[in-house]
């Protein structure tokens, strides 16, 4: 009886020093944006702390670049913490990436819905307070497709990530208390809802094979970004029926009624090449036209990947006038630019 071996092919030297050595390659490729500690493995904004500017702090596990460490600089993050691939930052780490980030008005820690990084803030946080450094944070539940998996409690943290990451640290750089900057990133997270799909599953640096196996064809529906398994498994229909299925549940969580004004985010897990995500784009647009929801700002790439994994994502935010020129503002990172 034979059997097939999987290979892993990936760009590495030593497995184990794959995230070491991709923040030692962000901080080459953006030294005018970024520095990285690599003792702590904090992806920082170049320059040091920012007086008087509340600093917003994220991370967690690897592999989903750019996320975070691609969204520090002007206009989003100071501090971005890298664990290990799929893997929390220890709190270590956070309490250093917010020590350097802070500028003394304090720091909002952006926490995506995991276990890990919910805990670890927290433990970070509390050590913060001790040495008197202000702390605010927000959880990000976006996810419409699971309500508990294999690394949360309710719902996961997914895309809007990125959009609360924008707008919360655009509040920021008008020098707004640390009050109102956590008050308008809950309003995004409160406002967002995702869902996203696989056709293929990824493989971890460490582990050498797949998380989970899918046939061709074959298509899992409300898929987590660490692999965690969706709603179901099914077979893979045209981008009109995956686009449907992907926003109609984020559409009923939402509650949006005709007239809404949303910012319409497709997201690219990591193998699935742009010219599938504008198709995808386009069946979400002409499916909120239906509904009679304009489109008022859009986000169409890979923001947050799964490593090579190949699907997508839906991300919905309700908009309005003060949401919109936020997002608008300007912003300079390695993964997100405009306005400067």
């Amino acid at each position: 009886m034979s059997t097939t071996e999987h290979v892993m092919s990936k760009f590495l030297n030593n497995p184990d020093d794959i995230v070491p050595e991709s923040l030692a390659g962000l901080e080459a490729a953006h030294r005018d944006l970024v520095t990285v500690d690599a003792e702590n493995q904090v992806v920082l904004r170049a320059g040091g702390p920012v007086e008087g500017k509340v600093a917003l702090v994220s991370g967690g596990g690897s592999g989903h670049e750019p996320l975070h460490g691609g969204f520090v600089g002007l206009g989003m993050l100071d501090a971005a913490c890298a664990g290990a691939v799929f893997t929390s930052p220890v709190p270590d780490q956070m309490l250093a990436g917010s020590k350097a980030a802070d500028g003394g008005a304090g720091v909002l820690h952006i926490v995506k819905n995991y276990t890990g990084d919910v805990l670890n803030f927290k433990m970070a946080a509390d050590m913060l307070d001790d040495d008197g450094v202000q702390v605010e944070t927000v959880l990000v539940n976006d996810d419409v497709a699971v309500e508990d998996s294999l690394y949360t409690a309710g719902r996961r943290g997914t895309g809007a990530t990125v959009l609360l990451e924008k707008i919360a640290g655009a509040r920021a750089e008008q020098r707004a208390s640390l009050q109102e900057v956590a008050a308008v990133a809950q309003r995004v997270n409160d406002g967002s809802r995702s869902f996203g799909v696989a056709l293929s599953s990824c493989t971890p640096p460490s582990a050498g094979s797949p998380i989970f196996q899918i046939s061709q064809g074959e298509i899992e529906l409300g898929v987590g970004i660490h692999g965690e398994p969706g709603r179901r498994r099914g077979q893979l229909g045209s981008a009109a029926e995956v686009a449907s299925q992907m926003a109609t549940p984020i559409l009923d969580d939402l509650g949006l009624e005709s007239g809404s004004r949303v910012l319409a985010f497709v997201n690219g897990l990591g193998g699935t090449p742009a010219i599938e995500l504008y198709v995808l784009y386009g069946e979400l647009s002409k499916l909120l036209a239906d509904r009679g929801i304009e489109v008022g700002r859009s986000l169409v790439g890979s923001y947050i990947t799964s490593l090579e994994m190949a699907g997508a994502s839906f991300t919905l935010l309700e908009l309005d006038s003060e949401l919109e020129a936020l997002w608008d503002a300007p912003v300079h990172t390695p993964a997100l630019r405009w306005g400067v």
